[in-house]
């Protein structure tokens, strides 16, 4: 398990990171979701070692990585946001350098670096310059080189950056998989319909914050709770009004028609019991159920400013 407990970074008078808090289990992929410039690169650099936290700890398996670097360079594989300059490198030389680092040579070295570059369908690459691949191409390259030492920790910084939709679907299958053989996974990126499908949790920072740590249900449950309950009755109006309005948990009503807004304050259980009641005392309801916002709305209502004041574990 990975446990992150009160770190923090600060650049000058600007506080990057402010003590932040989340963990991810075994075999799990986490998404890392943020606006450019919430924390997510500072945050993925200081658990791979290439930037010194001001605080806070790191911990994998019981081991702070901060304090054992040895442990960390064998446990993590980091993809970083950009892939860097190898120029005059095939891609089976930039992986076979690599490889040289984590002990391998020669034809173990040339097995595994195929193996690897073949998971991620560019085994056919392996003649081609570094600086002729294409950026989705490069992304994939690096994916594979951060699993030569088949490490039990990924760390990926907007990994499908660049690829193309079929590419991103293949990458997304993949990390699906590698999760399933116990690898713990966490991925960056500021778009949210991206990591909806290929994680099981999600974690949103902005400001160097934690907004919301859950599951994709339970952060659109938790933002969608504040969207109006509208109904639609066919019958009995007056009892259903009145019945509405005397509800604790009623905050403001609007009707038009047979069509009602209610700002109800309840959760998904307290929504089932009032239209029980409802249907017990006679009101005949045709239509019943909150406006779910789509996930880029749901991404841009968490971190808004109305919002952004607001932390929740959900």
């Amino acid at each position: 398990m990975l446990r992150i407990q009160n770190l923090r970074k600060r650049y000058g008078n600007t506080e990057v990171l402010k003590g932040i808090n989340f963990e991810v289990q075994t075999g799990e992929v986490f998404g890392f979701v943020g606006q450019n410039g919430a924390g997510k690169t500072t945050t993925m650099k200081i658990m791979t070692g290439l930037l010194a936290a001001d605080s806070g700890s790191v911990e994998f398996n019981g081991v702070d990585l901060l304090f054992n670097t040895k442990y960390m360079k064998k446990v993590i594989g980091f993809v970083p946001d950009y892939f860097g300059t190898y120029n005059n490198l095939k891609a089976i030389e930039y992986m076979e350098f690599f490889a040289s680092m984590y002990g391998l040579h020669g034809k173990e070295a040339r097995g595994r670096c195929m193996r690897m570059m073949d998971m991620f369908m560019i085994g056919d690459k392996a003649e081609t310059y570094v600086d002729n691949l294409s950026r989705g191409m490069q992304q994939k390259l690096c994916m594979a080189r951060a699993l030569l030492h088949d490490p039990d920790l990924l760390v990926l910084d907007e990994p499908t950056s660049g690829m193309d939709p079929q590419s991103r679907l293949e990458v997304k299958n993949l990390l699906k998989e590698l999760g399933k053989t116990g690898k713990t996974i966490i991925i960056s990126s500021h778009i949210l319909p991206e990591l909806s499908e290929m994680c099981d949790t999600i974690g949103v920072i902005e400001k160097g914050e934690i907004l919301f740590q859950g599951s994709m249900d339970e952060i659109v449950t938790a933002v969608n709770v504040s969207n109006p309950l509208t109904l639609r009755i066919l019958d009995n109006l007056d009892t259903a009004v009145k019945m509405l309005r005397e509800h604790p948990l009623t905050k403001s009503m609007a009707i038009d028609g047979k069509d009602i807004q209610l700002s109800f304050k309840g959760d998904a259980n307290a929504e089932a019991e009032l239209l029980e009641q409802m249907i017990a005392n006679g009101i005949k309801v045709i239509s019943f159920g909150r406006k779910r916002d789509n996930l880029e709305t749901v991404f841009m209502r968490i971190t808004s400013k109305e919002e952004g004041g607001r932390k929740n574990r959900v």
